[in-house]
């Protein structure tokens, strides 16, 4: 295909996901104040007769006299995005697949088969545990302050929680795929077990602002039991390679082992000698000495 048909094709389908994440962007708009409150339910909003006093509740609200504007134009926006996924990475990937193998097209299936319900339930445990992260945040107040927070700040923290998230729940699949690819080995990865289970506590204590466990365990058990079985899986294809190719496990600069034990050689068979060109063939058998020049075969 020339250059001109790409550039057209890939116009084409940018136009397409644009016009998909639009769609969405003003449906969006017009239901932006329940896509508001829906993120904004983990906070423990002070009813019309409730002061915010301390860490009993707090208010949510505007700083600024752009902030309503701004935020459900943000608001808006990522909702799109995140609606319209589908539409605008089906474009892309029509455009990359062509170009693409067989085996590569495989994996690329199972790959966005796997990562879309593993970002899911990511966002949905993400979207469960908030609740109890706002309250934690919220009860360390003081009393005789109170909480005014900013919508936007809200959704922010909302929004950065379920892409962690959902981030962390693709761990497992990306060390399935470099297993698959050759770069990583199942025992290999079985041997990080330690330092993968150490990390990923202190990556939940970090990333889940709580004081309780809770908070902790819900994120690191998980991503723990996706690891164990992403490494039982990269164990079993180790295996399933090795027994279709048992040189699979040496590096490229490794010399395989070759079996050096002599073979008896066999009787040698008498060659004939073809002659390159007609003058050279007499029709005797044997028979060149009137075709020789000077006691040599080469008429020329």
């Amino acid at each position: 295909m020339p250059l001109v048909e790409h550039l057209r094709e890939l116009r084409n389908r940018l136009a397409k996901g644009l016009l998909a994440v639009a769609a969405v962007t003003i449906v969006a708009l017009v239901y932006s104040e329940e896509l508001m409150q829906f993120l904004t339910k983990s906070v423990p909003t002070c009813g019309p007769n409730v002061t915010s006093n301390g860490g009993n509740c707090a208010i949510v609200s505007f700083n600024t006299l752009m902030a309503p504007f701004s935020t459900t134009i943000q608001l808006s926006l990522t909702a799109g995005l995140v609606v319209a996924s589908p539409i605008w990475l089906y474009q892309l990937w029509a455009f990359v697949a062509p170009g693409l193998h067989k085996s590569e097209k495989k994996y690329t299936y199972a790959f966005v088969g796997a990562a879309v319900p593993l970002f899911s339930a990511g966002a949905y445990l993400a979207y469960l545990i908030l609740p109890i992260s706002v309250k934690v945040l919220i009860s360390l107040t003081p009393e005789g302050s109170a909480n005014i927070l900013s919508l936007g700040d809200v959704l922010d923290f909302t929004l950065r929680m379920v892409l962690v998230f959902g981030l962390a729940f693709e761990l497992p699949l990306v060390l399935v795929m470099l297993n698959l690819t050759g770069v990583l080995t199942g025992r290999r990865m079985a041997g990080w077990w330690r330092g993968v289970i150490m990390g990923v506590f202190v990556f939940g204590a970090v990333i889940t602002p709580t004081t309780d466990p809770v908070g902790m365990i819900a994120l690191a058990g998980p991503i723990t039991v996706l690891y164990f079985g992403a490494v039982g899986f990269s164990l079993l294809n180790d295996r399933r390679r090795k027994r279709n190719n048992p040189d699979a496990a040496l590096d490229d600069d490794e010399a395989s082992a070759l079996d050096l034990t002599p073979e008896a050689v066999g009787s040698v068979e008498p060659v004939g000698v073809s002659r390159a060109l007609p003058e050279q063939a007499t029709g005797e058998p044997g028979g060149t000495a009137a075709h020789r020049v000077n006691g040599y075969d080469d008429v020329t």
